[in-house]
């Protein structure tokens, strides 16, 4: 039976690899501690990148089995989540390949969005978006937004930005090079930045309408 290495670079065993090893010698329930401390995470990670929720469940049941079924392959390189976070990926992008009918997606295509090219400059929000919206729906417009990202910037985004992982273990975790993940973040984050300051400056456009419209009512009845 194959041994856990310890990380380079790590003094101390992370608590996965002891998980990794309980699981190793027969004893279930520590497999049972891996999924309730990830599951939530590989779920959010396949929704953005399956855009179904169904899918994403499905990804997530997918993703544990496989690991578990291929536990004796993880020799403690990196870290048990980044491992488990390129199965997660890997099965959500076989998903949509059968989604969409034989049409491959990849991680590493190059994307073409339908904005054009991005732009270089970041562009600053006015008004403040924050002086204008709560915090609720700035969250549910953000979520909206990060799903218009193509996929192969979203993925890098959600585990970058949202899930919190380094550079280094996005990376790992998506088989990239360290600087192709910089460059997809940066992008991610030029987009996204565009299409916010896009939909306020709509929404700013409408509520200006409206309000003149109202005032010119007020002004016709008095």
């Amino acid at each position: 039976m194959a041994t856990i290495q310890p990380i380079a670079g790590q003094d101390e065993q992370h608590p996965d690899v002891a998980l990794v090893e309980r699981v190793r010698a027969g004893d279930v329930s520590a497999y049972d501690e891996l999924v309730r401390k990830y599951e939530r995470q590989i779920f959010r990670i396949a929704q953005h990148i399956t855009q179904n929720r169904e899918d994403a469940e499905d990804v997530m049941q997918d993703a544990f089995l496989k690991a578990y079924e291929k536990l004796e392959q993880f020799q403690g390189n990196s870290k048990f989540y980044t491992w488990l976070v390129r199965i997660a990926v890997n099965e959500s992008l076989m998903r949509l390949r059968k989604r969409r009918t034989g049409k491959m997606v990849s991680i590493d295509e190059d994307v073409v969005t339908e904005d054009g090219s991005v732009p270089r400059d970041l562009a600053d929000w006015a008004p403040d978006p924050e002086q204008n919206y709560t915090q609720a729906e700035l969250h549910t417009i953000l979520e909206k937004t990060i799903k218009g990202l193509p996929p192969g910037f979203r993925v890098v985004f959600e585990l970058r930005d949202v899930q919190g992982l380094s550079t280094e273990d996005t990376a790992e975790a998506l088989g990239l090079s360290v600087p192709a993940v910089k460059s997809r973040l940066l992008r991610a984050r030029l987009q996204l930045r565009e299409r916010l300051s896009r939909y306020f400056k709509r929404k700013s456009g409408r509520a200006a309408t409206k309000a003149t419209k109202s005032t010119a009512s007020a002004e016709g009845k008095g």
